[in-house]
């Protein structure tokens, strides 16, 4: 059982569709293994004294980890997009043109946000749980947004020909309250910003 040293060790894999791997051990790592990438290259960070067969267990199975990851986010990034043009063709007769739709985990007090100048339109990861149908109204809520960037009459207009739309309201501020969110003054009309 060889342990192998403090340092660094590159590899480059076999697979092209793989990232180069550095292995960088720690002597003040005691247990934990962990990966992140890093300028293209996926940094494995370990302990030093793991024998060469537990360093390539544990790079093999971070690595697998990462690419099943970052398969699924470019798959949900697909459908999220297919989705969303989908939405768009049907009920704002295709002239809502996201650049973007992606989940993120960052919006703590909005189910969704759009920025009209870049066409990027962020969902909150919570509502991955919801129904379908109440995804699809805060997807048409911020494709809206793209034709009309505040919540006035056209506005409106636009997002109540989604015939779920103020059930999908009521159930999200039902969720809202559920979870103590506070839904700010300026939506308290019942918009899906919240």
């Amino acid at each position: 059982m060889t342990r192998r040293p403090l340092g660094h060790d590159s590899r480059v894999p076999s697979d092209p569709d793989q990232p180069p791997v550095e292995i960088r051990r720690s002597a003040r790592r005691r247990r934990t293994v962990s990966a992140r990438m890093e300028a293209g290259t996926f940094v494995v960070l370990m302990p030093t004294g793991l024998t060469r067969e537990q360093e390539q267990g544990h790079v093999e199975d971070l690595l697998a980890r990462h690419l099943r990851a970052q398969a699924r986010r470019r798959l949900e990034r697909a459908d999220l997009m297919g989705r969303a043009m989908a939405l768009s063709e049907r009920y704002l007769d295709g002239r809502a043109r996201p650049v973007s739709v992606t989940w993120v985990t960052n919006q703590l007090r909005r189910w969704g946000s759009c920025s009209p100048a870049t066409g990027a339109i962020r969902l909150s990861t919570d509502l991955e749980r919801m129904p379908s149908w109440v995804v699809d109204s805060v997807i048409i809520h911020e494709l809206a947004h793209l034709l009309e960037a505040n919540h006035g009459p056209r506005f409106k207009a636009l997002v109540h020909r989604y015939e779920r739309y103020d059930e999908a309201t009521t159930f999200l501020q039902g969720v809202a309250f559920g979870m103590g969110r506070q839904i700010p003054a300026d939506d308290a009309d019942g918009d899906l910003d919240t």
